[in-house]
């Protein structure tokens, strides 16, 4: 897997203080299917213009921002998924009691601040993959059905024994009219290449971050899982 160039913007940290009734907080998720190098972006029609972007959205009362990201990420593109844990640097602490090797955990990519209307809008950023097929017949629902949230990433499988979980030439499940309301039910979803995903969300913008921060997280689990492959006495 090559990498996407690609300079991600920051901004210093900022001081600022909102009442509840002023602020949200959502997610958002960059999901990719690992067999084929792919993300899923999503595109809409507004003013007669073709714009695209990353599925995301507030999440509900009592949700969790992982979770609420995934979700999502269904409703808004049409494919299961869920967080992908990589080796992403963040500030987060480690839970008590503290180990030498912290694992590897599906913490945000990317924080984004967002003035929607009089509010303000708190994005975080995940990297999320499709479900391979044995999940998605687990987590088959009628349409209109309440949504049903993946189990999380299994903590011992490495990413090239996950793709071995699909069959040669499979093609992830897309489902239609996840849509929630009457402007998500016109989204279309494409699974596209990292670099052509980068173009379509404008090189510069905070999606195209996203992605190129996820590909490089990707990249860098298969380097790390390869190596201790590499160097276990089980491969010599």
């Amino acid at each position: 897997m090559s990498s996407a160039a690609g300079t991600p913007r920051q901004f210093q940290p900022v001081i600022a203080q909102y009442p509840g009734d002023r602020s949200v907080t959502g997610g958002g998720v960059a999901i990719f299917h690992l067999a084929t190098s792919r993300v899923v972006i999503c595109s809409a029609i507004e003013s007669g213009m073709k714009y695209y972007f990353l599925p995301k959205g507030r999440r509900d009362a009592g949700e969790e921002s992982g979770p609420g990201a995934e979700r999502e990420g269904y409703e808004e593109s049409g494919y299961r998924n869920r967080l992908l844990p990589l080796p992403i640097k963040h500030r987060q602490p480690q839970a008590y009691p503290r180990v030498h090797a912290a694992p590897m955990t599906a913490e945000p990519v990317w924080m984004q601040l967002m003035p929607l209307r009089d509010w303000q809008y708190v994005i975080y950023w995940y990297i999320a993959e499709t479900l391979p097929p044995d999940l998605e017949a687990e987590l088959e629902t009628e349409v209109g059905a309440a949504y049903k949230p993946p189990p999380r990433y299994p903590k011992d499988l490495p990413l090239r024994e996950r793709i071995k979980l699909e069959p040669g030439g499979y093609e992830p499940l897309h489902h239609e009219n996840t849509g929630v309301d009457a402007l998500e039910v016109t989204f279309k979803s494409h699974l596209v290449s990292v670099e052509e995903a980068i173009t379509k969300l404008g090189r510069n913008s905070v999606m195209a971050d996203v992605v190129r921060k996820g590909w490089e997280g990707i990249q860098n689990r298969l380097a790390i899982e390869d190596a201790a492959t590499s160097t276990s006495p089980d491969a010599m």
